[in-house]
C-alpha cells in the first residue's frame, strides 16, 4: 500500500465504496457513516480528489476513481478475510467481528492476507454473507432477496444478513438465522405481521422488519 495512503484515507475510501452502490455518495452520507462533521468529511473528500482517488462535484456527490476503488477493495478484502478468520478459527461471536477486524485491517501485509486466505480455503464470502473481493479486486456474488418477500411454503437458504446492528446480530446468532441455513416460510401474517419459519420440527417466529434484514435465495425442497 502507498505510504501516503493513511489509515484515515483507507477508512474514507472503504466508506465511500459501500455508500456509492446506487450512485455517487453524498457528503452527508459519508460524514454520517464515518461519525464526523460534514465539514470534516468535505475537507477529506477534497484531499482525496487532489490525490486522484475520488471524483467529486459540489452538490452531486462523490465517487471513487479506479485508483480509489482498488485501494477500497484491498481494505474490504482484508476486513472480510479477518472477520472470517476470527469467526472460523478463533470462534468470535458475530457481534464482535466488525470492530475487531477494523482494528486489524490496516496492519496486515499482502503475504499475511494470502496466508489467511489459503488457511481458510480461499473463502468467497464472510460470516455475514458479504462477498470477499479476490486479490485482483473482482467480486462474485449471487442475487438474493429479502426473506420478507418470500411466499408461504417457499424453501429458502439464507445468503446474507445485515451487519450494522449489534443487537440484531446477537438475535440472528441466537435464532441461527445465519448464512447457509435453510428454512421454510410456513406462514405470513397480513399487514407486515410476523413470519413463521420452520426447520424440521423447530419453529421460529420473526418480525417483518427483521425479515427485511435477512437476504435469501430460493432452493428446492
Amino acid at each position: 500500500m502507498d505510504p501516503s495512503v493513511t489509515h484515515a484515507i483507507e477508512d474514507y475510501l472503504k466508506t465511500i465504496y459501500k455508500s456509492q452502490r446506487n450512485g455517487p455518495a453524498s457528503t452527508s452520507e459519508v460524514a454520517r457513516a464515518m461519525g464526523v462533521s460534514a465539514a470534516s468529511a468535505t475537507a477529506m473528500i477534497k484531499r482525496l480528489a487532489v490525490m486522484g482517488l475520488v471524483d467529486h462535484t459540489s452538490y452531486q456527490g462523490v465517487r471513487l476513481t479506479p485508483g480509489g476503488e482498488k485501494i477500497a477493495l484491498q481494505v474490504v478484502r482484508h476486513h472480510r478475510l479477518l472477520e472470517t478468520y476470527l469467526r472460523q478459527v478463533l470462534g468470535y461471536p458475530l457481534d464482535r467481528l466488525h470492530d475487531e477486524a477494523c482494528e486489524l485491517e490496516h496492519h496486515i501485509s499482502e503475504m499475511f492476507e494470502d496466508k489467511i486466505s489459503a488457511l481458510l480455503g480461499d473463502p468467497t464470502h464472510d460470516p455475514h454473507g458479504h462477498p470477499i473481493p479476490t486479490r485482483s479486486g473482482r467480486i462474485v456474488d449471487v442475487a438474493a432477496f429479502p426473506l420478507a418477500e418470500a411466499v408461504e411454503g417457499q424453501d429458502v437458504e439464507i445468503h446474507r444478513i445485515a451487519d450494522e446492528d449489534l443487537e440484531l446480530l446477537r438475535y440472528f446468532e441466537e435464532q441461527r438465522l445465519l448464512p447457509h441455513e435453510r428454512v421454510r416460510v410456513y406462514s405470513k401474517a397480513p399487514m407486515r405481521g410476523p413470519i413463521e419459519l420452520r426447520r424440521g420440527r423447530k419453529r421460529t417466529l420473526i418480525g417483518y422488519d427483521v425479515a427485511e434484514k435477512v437476504f435469501v435465495v430460493s432452493v428446492n425442497a
